[in-house]
Formats: structure tokens, sequence, C-alpha cells
């Protein structure tokens, strides 16, 4: 199938993905703890807003709002039998955006259908394993793509266990895939894996895009990102950072970032030789 992500780079040598999700939610009313994902279909206003704000600042590509819609996620609130109404319901607010952007601006965007991890271990440290784990995730893909998503988008992973069984979930669709991992100021993830073993990694899974996101801000993030490049992987890499670790300041979240550093980062990232960049 093709690719949209790689025809907006094949034609301008790079792509914008967005910002945040959730972080912007807790500014517009999301309590802390409370799934963002529930807002598709409780403040689907609010999901449309922000994915325009994206759309207006610039962003190609428009992630759903959908990280944290499969099952053992959303069991934590008692709505693991809603992933597929969630996960359609997240690409077609995030469609819906794209087109009303197009309508106004003749500017096409690309919709990502976005999952993160199951916050659970893979055995023999937890309980999940490789078959359960694509189960989890074709629910959860196969939802996005009805729904209308063009892309899916494997976010803020640490195991390669769980990008493996994403991607085999995900390749099920027939979209191309994307899948960053998240990596710390060591320049490992949670369970050890270094960007050199994630660039060999992406290029054994046959994964269409990779790299890294969120972590503890920009500069690290690039340090990750340009140890993916530097052994040499052959496929579009993703630089989405975020400007630092969110803190609560007089009620609010603020970061420590800034835009003028977000835009420092953005201009280096791209010419370090990522070509997907977002924060």
């Amino acid at each position: 199938m093709p690719n949209p992500i790689t025809d907006i780079i094949a034609k301008k040598g790079w792509c914008v993905a967005d910002g945040a999700t959730g972080s912007n939610f807790f500014g517009r009313g999301l309590e802390a703890g409370y799934p963002p994902d529930l807002w598709c279909v409780e403040k689907p206003e609010e999901v449309l807003w922000l994915h325009g704000a994206f759309l207006e600042a610039g962003a190609d590509i428009i992630l759903t709002n959908s990280f944290g819609a499969n099952a053992p996620r959303l069991k934590l609130h008692k709505a693991e039998h809603r992933v597929a109404e969630l996960n359609a319901a997240a690409a077609q607010l995030a469609r819906e955006a794209t087109r009303q952007h197009f309508e106004d601006t003749g500017r096409k965007a690309v919709v990502a259908g976005s999952m993160g991890p199951t916050g659970e271990l893979f055995e023999p440290m937890g309980t999940l394993t490789h078959i359960d784990t694509v189960a989890t995730f074709a629910e959860q893909a196969q939802a996005l793509a009805e729904g209308g998503a063009e892309v899916i988008w494997i976010e803020t992973m640490s195991s390669l266990e769980e990008v493996a069984a994403a991607a085999e979930a995900a390749r099920a669709t027939g979209l191309p895939v994307c899948a960053t991992l998240t990596f710390d100021t060591a320049r490992r993830s949670m369970m050890g894996v270094t960007p050199a073993d994630y660039a060999r990694f992406a290029a054994e899974i046959g994964l269409d895009m990779a790299g890294a996101n969120c972590g503890v801000g920009p500069a690290e993030l690039m340090d990750s990102t340009q140890g993916m490049i530097a052994a040499g992987i052959e496929i579009p890499v993703v630089a989405k950072g975020n400007c630092g670790i969110p803190q609560y300041v007089d009620g609010a979240i603020h970061f420590h970032g800034s835009p003028e550093l977000m835009a420092q980062y953005a201009l280096y990232a791209r010419d370090a030789g990522a070509t997907i960049i977002g924060g």
C-alpha cells in the first residue's frame, strides 16, 4: 500500500508531526488519571479542537487520540469492552479534522492511528505472551483502520517484544507501520534497548518508519535519534520529542522548554537526518 508520509517526504524532504495529546488536554479540563481516549466519545469537540490546532500550526501528520485505547489499559477503567468503539471514534475524529482543514486551506494531512504500550511485561518477567499481545493490538489496529487511519503509529515503546507484536498486528491492516521507542538519558529504553539495537531491529521486522519519541527533553531525544542514524537505519527516522518533563505549577501544567527551544530542536533534527519531526 502507498505510504502517504513518504510521499510528503519525497516532495519536501521532511514532514511535521503533531505534538502531545494528554498534556494539552490537561489545560482543557482533563483530570489526572482519567484516560484521554474516552474523550473521543465524551468530549469529541475537544479532540477536534486539538487536531485543528496542530493542523493550523502546520502539522502534516495527526495522531489519533487512542494512545491508551488497548484492552489492558482500558481495563484499568472498566472499559476494555470499548476498544473498537473508542479507536474507530478516534480515527473518525482525526479524519474529520483533516477534512475540515483541507476544505479551509487546500492542504492535506495524514491520519496516523496511535497505539501505545499495554503497560504490562512479557514473560518471564510478566504475563504477556506474543500471541495474546498480537491479538490485543490487532483489535485496536483494525478499529483504527476501519475508522479511517492511513498509517498505524506505534509509540512510546520500551521492549522489542512489544514492538514486534504490535507491528505484526498492524501489518494485518495493510497500512504502513511506524514504531518509536522512548529512551532515557543513558540512551537506553526501560528494557535496555539501545538506539543501534532498535535500528537493526526495525530493519529485521520490516518497519516502514521508526525512531524515538517522548523521553525527558529534545536534547536527549536527539541523542537517541542520532544513534539510530549512525547505526545506518535506511527507513525514514522519527524525532518526536517533548519540551521537558511536565510539572504542575500554580494549578497548571508547565514545561521547562519553550517554543524557541523546540524550533531549534526541529531544525537540528532535520539537519541531523530525521525526516519526520514532531513534539
